[in-house]
């Protein structure tokens, strides 16, 4: 592994947040190469999903190796969620056999992350309609953990995804958080958090995380163990 880390960054094309704020969370110095997998303006649905998994394969392949990054970060949390927790790891294997790389996912990452934490009951933030937030629920109780409290900007499609602010995003966490829950997560690697997640940890007194601040902790942690080894 090169001293300086290279990421090589798999997020659908629409998404203009994740790489400056993974970035942010990983070392100083890591180097992303973004790659943008194609999409419709709708949001992903269990029907889109078969050709946007077969896409970000064959770009992985096409765009990441041993010679040039020292892992994959496939960053969109409803791709991964929405085909459950074995076909995230089937989609995780497949990307490390094309690519010859450590992969890791938002999905998985979001529930280490929160594991680590000691979360086992949380308030949840998305832009989700309801059949994905019940996907991703199930996803995270299948790790332990119990979504309390949830609430969404429900966003249309993609065009009014990516118009939500990270004061939006702040403000309905507070609305969202409660004492019942030990721990507040925002899912979606589109919504910006870099800025808001230390506050509102502090606010409440609670691990705040994120879907990008996850990927970007188990990507350290994939590579501590890596260097150990």
């Amino acid at each position: 592994m090169s001293q300086t880390l290279r990421v090589g960054l798999m997020v659908p094309a629409n998404n203009t947040t994740m790489e400056g704020e993974l970035a942010a969370w990983l070392p100083p110095g890591a180097q992303i190469t973004r790659v943008g997998i194609p999409r419709g303006a709708g949001l992903l649905t269990k029907e889109t999903m078969p050709a946007y998994r077969d896409t970000a394969i064959a770009l992985a392949a096409q765009s990441f190796s041993p010679a040039t990054h020292d892992l994959v970060a496939y960053g969109c949390t409803a791709a991964g969620f929405i085909s459950g927790p074995a076909g995230d790891a089937e989609l995780a294997a497949e990307l490390a056999r094309v690519t010859g790389l450590p992969v890791v996912t938002t999905a998985r990452s979001m529930v280490l992350a929160l594991q680590a934490a000691g979360a086992q009951r949380i308030a949840v933030v998305t832009p989700y309609h309801a059949a994905v937030n019940a996907q991703l629920t199930a996803f995270l109780e299948d790790g332990g953990i119990a979504v309390e409290r949830l609430d969404s900007f429900r966003a249309a499609d993609v065009h009014a995804l990516g118009r939500i602010t990270a004061e939006e995003v702040r403000d309905l966490a507070e609305r969202t958080m409660g004492d019942d829950v030990d721990a507040l997560f925002i899912g979606c690697s589109q919504l910006p958090t870099h800025a808001v997640l230390d506050g509102l940890a502090k606010r409440f007194g609670k691990p705040a995380l994120s879907s990008i601040s996850a990927t970007a902790w188990q990507a350290r942690q994939v590579m501590q163990q890596r260097a150990a080894a």
